[in-house]
């Protein structure tokens, strides 16, 4: 058999392949490892605050008691901010608040219950606005679905209603649940990223790379046993002059 003694430019695509995926493999192994190290501080910050859904004894998500109140926080997400809720991550055999769905339940319930709240504003002296008069007195203030924008901030009774209602607590509650959906998300993102694109590319490098290589060996191997036989052939020709036979016409 002969013995190949050269690299094709074959082989070296194949080396090349068999470098990038090992490349890509190892950013999957390092992408994969931070991704899993971001949801176990994830899983430690849910656990700690200890927050936890409830339901009742047919699995229906309730708040404050009633399947009824909890299906109208789970339409508010689903039909009015239209998120694709997975309603598998509901689950009554596991309760603690964990997951990017439960987290986004959570944001639905402080809204829902802003937005159908009512505000007890105290004037303590008469003002009109717009030709309107609003005695001294106490007041109670419908939120009836109005957002922060919806009030009008100059009036006497919405003004103060709005702050109240939409206060900095639950912006920053809210704010900081959706921070947790993202980073909950994105850590998932990095995870699936991590084996899928990484890895699963950087291995398919390698094994094609690894194929190329050896197609590139098999061509420089038929290659060489080319040459070696033209080399054979030409060694059996005779380098000695042909003599003429006697007799032969000049």
């Amino acid at each position: 058999m002969a013995q190949v003694t050269r690299i094709n430019f074959i082989s070296m695509a194949g080396l090349v392949l068999i470098i990038g995926g090992i490349i890509g493999i190892s950013m999957g192994a390092y992408l994969y490892i931070a991704a899993d190290a971001g949801l176990e501080s994830l899983d430690a910050v849910y656990a700690i605050q200890g927050r936890y859904m409830t339901y009742d004894d047919e699995g229906n998500f309730t708040d404050r008691g009633t399947a009824e109140a909890g299906a109208a926080i789970l339409s508010l997400l689903e039909d009015d901010y239209q998120f694709a809720l997975n309603r598998a991550n509901l689950d009554p055999e596991d309760t603690l608040v964990n997951t990017p769905d439960e987290l986004m339940v959570q944001y639905a319930i402080i809204t829902y219950h802003t937005l159908h709240g009512t505000q007890t504003v105290v004037l303590d002296e008469a003002v009109e606005y717009q030709g309107v008069t609003y005695e001294a007195g106490t007041y109670e203030v419908e939120v009836d679905g109005r957002y922060y924008s919806d009030f009008d901030r100059r009036h006497p009774l919405e003004g103060p209603a709005r702050t109240m209602a939409w206060s900095p607590l639950a912006l920053s509650l809210n704010a900081q649940l959706i921070g947790g959906v993202n980073s909950d998300l994105q850590a998932g993102m990095a995870h699936f990223l991590a084996w899928s694109v990484f890895a699963g590319f950087g291995a398919m490098f390698v094994v094609t790379g690894g194929l190329v290589f050896a197609g590139g060996i098999q061509v420089a191997r038929r290659q060489e046993t080319e040459e070696e036989a033209i080399e054979r052939v030409a060694d059996a020709i005779p380098t000695t002059p042909l003599v003429a036979p006697s007799g032969a016409a000049e």
